[in-house]
């Protein structure tokens, strides 16, 4: 993260729809699930709102972010989800960076980085690959600490 990023402000909307992803992280921990959790917003209001949920569901796809996808676009009608911000507390895999493209997206704000699969700049980029055809306006490192103490609890206690 380059300094100008870490010292942007961060809206009261942005602080309070994370935070409500920080929430969703939580929830999916105490469930034995990894704590990410994603909220997908447009217009202000909230779409739809997950954690992960791969070992209760025995799926590799399910995702936070793709769960959210999903909902968002059966409540839309359509799986386009226009005009839309996704807040999750880890960044987007590679699966879930395609999913955001795919589903046409705006923008993305996500907490902790991820240095083994983060797919929104940190390993690879498909947010803005030139290759692709829609491009997601990427905000990192919001509540990126409390997201970080999250994982390494989970993590701690299953060692």
């Amino acid at each position: 993260m380059t300094t100008a990023e870490s010292e942007r402000e961060w809206s009261e909307d942005d602080l309070r729809f994370m935070a409500q992803a920080l929430h969703q992280a939580r929830r999916a921990g105490e469930r034995g699930e990894v704590p990410v959790g994603a909220v997908l917003v447009r217009s202000g209001a909230v779409l739809s709102a997950r954690g992960n949920e791969r070992e209760s569901r025995h799926d590799p796809t399910a995702h936070a972010e793709l769960l959210a996808v999903r909902d968002a676009a059966g409540l839309l009608g359509g799986w386009r989800v226009l005009d839309a911000t996704l807040y999750v507390t880890l960044e987007p895999c590679p699966m879930c960076a395609g999913a955001l493209v795919q589903a046409r997206v705006a923008r993305l704000v996500f907490g902790a980085a991820d240095p083994k699969a983060g797919a929104c700049g940190t390993v690879v980029d498909l947010t803005s690959h030139p290759a692709l055809n829609h491009r997601v306006e990427v905000r990192r490192g919001l509540l990126a600490q409390e997201s970080r103490q999250l994982m390494r609890e989970f993590f701690t206690s299953r060692r």
